[in-house]
């Protein structure tokens, strides 16, 4: 099935320091979901002016509530900042988090398994067609690096989505490939077998990556992989699957040749494991890589559209200086809870976390590599939380 256009975007967005850091991941659940091949049908948001007012969702219940956590790797390491300091803030409040992958996330929010599902993607038409009450909301910018390990090549590659697309394909085998050297004047690159390596759980690192594919390779990957949280990848015989970013990282730090795609929020783990970040092709033919500048140039391409129901790609801006894989990373909610002291403790945990002077401050952001979500997102994220309500 071809994917639906995602709706584009355009504005302004302020930005944190980008600190290179990583956390460790945990891997609790292999449960996946078929592939998000498109968004919902949405709402343009009105432009807004006024500062978000959090502190009329973020304070908590005084009960004692225990709230579950589950799903993107890449967001995880974040939540792991989060939960200590909102529980030593509110001790009444406990949260448990886990690093299941995307896909777990979205599953287990729209079964009621968990009270918050973490996610990279945004939700399909199918999903919400199933949970009408089920909302995406974004709580802050990511990005996703392309990474290799290649013995003896310490340069920095450039590589083009089309020749990304091929070797995740196997139409190219190996590292010296004319199509490589191309790009890479100077590099001595060896015969190398490459082993691109995929995510095994469904995951929303797998949504923006096959999203990134599919616009630059339309007629390629876009007309026969298309993208999702979890895909067909292509038989190729080198391939190796990973589960969660932590898997990735590992597995591609120990093969040699490999290459793989990998959150922004391990990029200190990446680095550790030998592994080299890519500058890839953005919309404009530029070879980037992701940094605070690179993030913040293509999300002012996307932010004064983003439609009430927060269901936007960030793929590709135009930009010639814009690094073109970031998302936002979504808490996934039912807005239909049956327990009103849940409910509120959601919604403080949720404004909490994007308000400017809490989880979203720097201090928390630049340790994962993450942008804070700019006034006007913000303010269509509170709309969305003030919609969690018991009854």
């Amino acid at each position: 099935m071809s994917p639906k256009k995602p709706v584009l975007l355009a504005g302004l967005i302020s930005a944190a320091g980008l600190v290179a850091s990583a956390c460790g991941s945990s891997s609790s659940s292999t449960t996946t979901t078929s592939a998000t091949t498109s968004a919902p049908a949405t709402t343009q948001a009105p432009t807004t002016t006024a500062a978000p007012n959090y502190a009329a969702t973020e304070t908590p219940p005084t009960a004692n509530v225990a709230l579950q956590e589950t799903g993107s790797t890449l967001l995880y390491p974040l939540f792991n900042l989060w939960a200590p300091d909102y529980s030593k803030a509110y001790p009444n409040i406990t949260i448990t988090t886990a690093g299941t992958g995307s896909g777990t996330g979205i599953a287990d929010a729209s079964n009621g398994t968990v009270d918050i599902g973490a996610s990279d993607a945004y939700l399909s038409t199918a999903q919400t067609t199933k949970t009408p009450t089920l909302v995406n909301i974004p709580l802050a910018i990511s990005a996703q690096e392309i990474v290799y390990n290649i013995p003896g090549v310490t340069q920095q590659l450039n590589l083009t989505g089309q020749v990304i697309s091929s070797i995740y394909q196997g139409k190219i085998q190996y590292w010296d490939d004319s199509a490589i050297a191309a790009l890479n004047s100077g590099v001595t690159l060896p015969h190398l077998l490459i082993s691109p390596v995929h995510r095994s759980d469904g995951s929303g690192d797998t949504f923006i990556f096959t999203q990134y594919l599919s616009k630059q390779d339309p007629s390629g990957w876009g007309a026969t992989v298309s993208y999702g949280t979890t895909v067909a990848f292509p038989t190729v015989s080198s391939a190796l699957g990973a589960n969660g970013n932590g898997g990735m990282v590992t597995t591609c730090g120990a093969t040699k040749g490999c290459i793989a795609y990998v959150g922004v929020s391990y990029a200190s783990a990446a680095q550790k494991a030998g592994l080299t970040i890519a500058a890839i092709s953005n919309a404009a033919g530029k070879f980037v890589t992701p940094d605070a500048s690179s993030i913040q140039a293509d999300a002012q391409s996307f932010i004064a559209q983003v439609p009430t129901n927060e269901a936007i790609s960030l793929i590709d801006g135009p930009g010639a200086t814009a690094y073109p894989i970031i998302n936002f990373e979504y808490a996934i909610v039912n807005t239909a809870q049956t327990d009103a002291n849940k409910a509120q403790a959601i919604r403080s945990l949720l404004t909490w976390a994007i308000d400017p002077s809490h989880g979203n401050a720097t201090s928390y952001l630049s340790q994962v590599n993450f942008q804070p979500l700019p006034q006007s997102v913000a303010s269509l994220s509170l709309a969305q939380i003030s919609k969690i309500q018991a009854g």
